[in-house]
């Protein structure tokens, strides 16, 4: 078997492709036997976040084109859309960058710790819906024990640098007394959890949360003295807010631009700034036309991102060495695994050729045969059908040039090590 990890991420297309290769949270598991119904696929885990898209499999000789034209039919997009904006790895690579996925040194925010949340809930995932054996299930907690340590072991957490950070701060920018704004957050997850706490800290004290949930949204915004509504509710309190900022798993957008125009009536025009976090989008494309809105995607926050991850490189370069070191030890347990493998398809074939041989003596013992003629044929027969595959391949070896077989051969049955018999020996 083989690792293999397919994938779309915020460096290889922007939000607009992005969002159509998400997947909706509530039909992974079936999306999960999907994939792990297509031939030769044998284990399966899907990573679905705002910034990226991964498949990763186990498999035998996988070739990338059985997900791509999957993963074109299921979302059904033209399979040239996504030729230039995906990437495949294998083996050792496939290995590496799962484990920078979930460190965070491959995440639009440096070092960010809420992937490592996201990949463990997508392996929790693809375990209930019964696609990870024994690889990937090795491979996920050989990497979340890595994730571990680069947090503990490294200071590329410190800093409070993530994208609900970015887009606090990209409101700071906006509004000079952030005391006086009004914020709507739509969503009730960790990274709305986020926002309202760098808002919070910045000095915003009317907050409002809606979710599709109101207990969700009542129990974030009991934390932070704010109010919960409805997303139905929604029409009825933008136009409260100064600040919008939205991450939800909704597969359809949340506002549209004539509920904000409307929104904007009521407020005179008074300009709102609005963050769209999700993936797929929950703010309509056009709202970012109306005259009084500033609407930023996810991607405009790179900027804010990427001015604060300067503080992180040392530390990531520390990471990227304790990756380096999880991934040759994972790659050296996979080939003992093998080796193991190996031994006991081995001792099982040998064992077969003894019983077949073992059984024919017994017979011949039952007979009446002489026991130390049956023993010697036992014996001889027994060596003959054991090495007659391997002198067929030493020959063959032999013959095409392949000398490092031989050795091979000698080293592992010792054939150096015992010096020939001498010549008084042979005539005792």
């Amino acid at each position: 078997m083989g690792i293999w990890a397919l994938g779309i991420n915020h460096k290889t297309a922007p939000v607009a492709v992005r969002e159509r290769v998400a997947f909706d949270p509530a039909s992974m598991s079936d999306v999960l036997s999907e994939v792990q119904a297509l031939d030769p696929v044998s284990e399966v885990v899907i990573l679905s976040t705002c910034n990226r898209t991964e498949i990763y499999c186990s498999a035998d000789e996988l070739h990338e084109d059985v997900i791509v034209d999957w993963l074109a039919r299921h979302h059904d997009i033209d399979r040239r859309d996504l030729d230039s904006a995906l990437y495949c790895l294998t083996s050792e690579q496939a290995v590496q960058h799962t484990m920078r996925v979930a460190s965070g040194l491959d995440s639009l925010v440096l070092g960010e710790p809420q992937i490592l949340g996201q990949m463990k809930s997508a392996f929790a995932v693809a375990q209930e819906a019964g696609t990870v054996g024994s690889e990937l299930g090795r491979l996920f907690r050989q990497t979340f024990s890595i994730a571990k340590r680069v947090r503990t072991d490294t200071a590329i957490g410190e800093n409070p640098v993530s994208v609900a950070f970015a887009a606090v701060r990209m409101a700071q920018h906006i509004f000079a007394d952030m005391a006086n704004s009004r914020a709507l957050l739509i969503g009730a997850g960790e990274t709305i959890e986020l926002v309202a706490r760098h808002l919070y800290q910045a000095g915003v004290r009317d907050i409002i949360v809606a979710n599709r949930t109101l207990a969700r949204a009542q129990n974030l915004a009991q934390e932070f003295h704010a109010e919960a509504v409805l997303l139905e509710d929604i029409p009825n309190v933008l136009s409260r807010a100064d600040i919008v900022i939205s991450s939800t798993a909704s597969p359809l957008p949340i506002l549209g631009k004539g509920m904000v125009e409307k929104a904007l009536k009521k407020r005179r025009h008074k300009p709102m700034f609005m963050v769209d976090i999700a993936v797929p989008r929950d703010i309509e494309e056009e709202v970012g036309e109306l005259s009084d809105v500033y609407l930023y995607s996810v991607d405009d926050l790179r900027s804010i991102i990427e001015e604060n991850v300067r503080s992180r490189e040392d530390a990531a370069r520390q990471a990227e060495e304790l990756i380096l070191s999880g991934v040759d030890h994972f790659m050296r347990e996979l080939k003992a695994l093998d080796a193991v493998q190996t031994l006991t398809d081995l001792r099982s074939s040998i064992d077969v050729l003894r019983e077949e041989q073992l059984s024919k003596a017994l017979k011949q013992l039952e007979n009446g045969a002489d026991a130390e003629k049956v023993l010697r044929q036992f014996a001889h027969t027994f060596s003959n059908k054991v090495l007659h595959a391997p002198t067929t391949a030493l020959r063959k070896a032999g013959a095409e040039g392949r000398l490092e077989v031989l050795d091979w051969t000698r080293e592992l049955f010792s054939l150096n090590s015992h010096p020939a018999p001498s010549s008084s020996a042979d005539t005792e």
